[in-house]
């Protein structure tokens, strides 16, 4: 049997779910799951569905073939097509901090994740130790405004030596190259504190702390060329109070980070998210 996942989105018009679903039944598929949504100021429809086939004449070639011809074509569709039984392979950016990368390898390890991990990347030695812990080939790429394009060279071949279908940054503290954000379009996962713009630099969480705020969170995102500004994928809040000190500031801002950039794993790895005009539709 394969499962198979569709993500489409077009201009909305008429008979589009009528077509797509009656077309999955000439294929003899077998349908588990679909929801839709239309963008009514942009007159966007988008939809995913997800099948299921047991006739083994069906292709992942011949399937995507009859679709194009049939229907995407019709409709002027923008279309992808993913077998859910293969997992995608993230690499994991890191540079000194380990709370995300703890909490990735953790859920990794107790198969939360439908993802594999065949390289973790760094511009620091620091967390090489962990990437061992878990069996993990650990690469240091050096990366400062002296060696940009040598190291951008050195990521990119890594990437391509083992076949990454996405990235996530989890806390990598350099700035990702235009090159590789195009090489990756919506396929390069970050993690921040929510507190920019209002509270930007090095110490965000003493600035927070010294203005009385009453709500901290995190936000991931896909990363663009303009910095933490790209469409996001999800985010969460804890509120806090004057009893809180600047490490329980910390302290409530990082355990955010882990959970909201582990679900937003979660959402890309299981084609929940699609991207258009710089904000996503996630489906549950």
């Amino acid at each position: 049997m394969q499962k198979i996942t569709f993500l489409i989105h077009c201009k909305d018009q008429k008979n589009i779910i009528a077509s797509v679903t009656t077309f999955i039944a000439k294929v003899e598929g077998n349908i588990t799951y679909i929801d839709q949504h239309v963008d009514v100021e942009q007159n966007v429809f988008f939809m995913r569905l997800e099948c299921e086939f047991t006739n083994p004449k069906i292709t992942i070639e011949s399937l995507k073939e009859d679709f194009n011809k049939t229907l995407a074509a019709d409709f002027n569709m923008s279309w992808d097509l993913y077998n859910q039984e293969q997992k995608p392979k993230m690499a994991l950016f890191v540079s000194k901090y380990d709370h995300c990368l703890f909490d990735i390898l953790g859920r990794y390890s107790a198969g939360e994740l439908n993802v594999e991990i065949p390289v973790i990347i760094s511009n620091h030695n620091d967390l090489r130790s962990i990437a061992e812990r878990f069996d993990i080939p650990f690469h240091c790429v050096p990366f400062t405004k002296d060696n940009k394009e040598e190291g951008e060279a050195k990521q990119i071949e890594l990437l391509k030596r083992y076949e990454i279908n996405f990235i996530v940054l989890a806390r990598y503290m350099q700035i990702i190259t235009p090159k590789l954000i195009s090489l990756y379009e919506n396929r390069i996962i970050n993690i921040h504190h929510s507190f920019l713009p209002a509270f930007p630099g090095a110490k965000p969480y003493h600035s927070a702390f010294k203005r009385g705020v009453k709500i901290i969170g995190a936000t991931s995102h896909y990363v663009t060329e303009e910095l933490d500004e790209g469409p996001i994928i999800e985010q969460d809040i804890a509120r806090v109070s004057h009893i809180h000190s600047i490490e329980d500031f910390i302290m409530k801002g990082r355990d955010l980070e882990r959970i909201v950039l582990a679900r937003a794993i979660k959402l890309h790895s299981e084609r929940k998210t699609m991207v258009y005009s710089n904000k996503t539709v996630v489906f549950s």
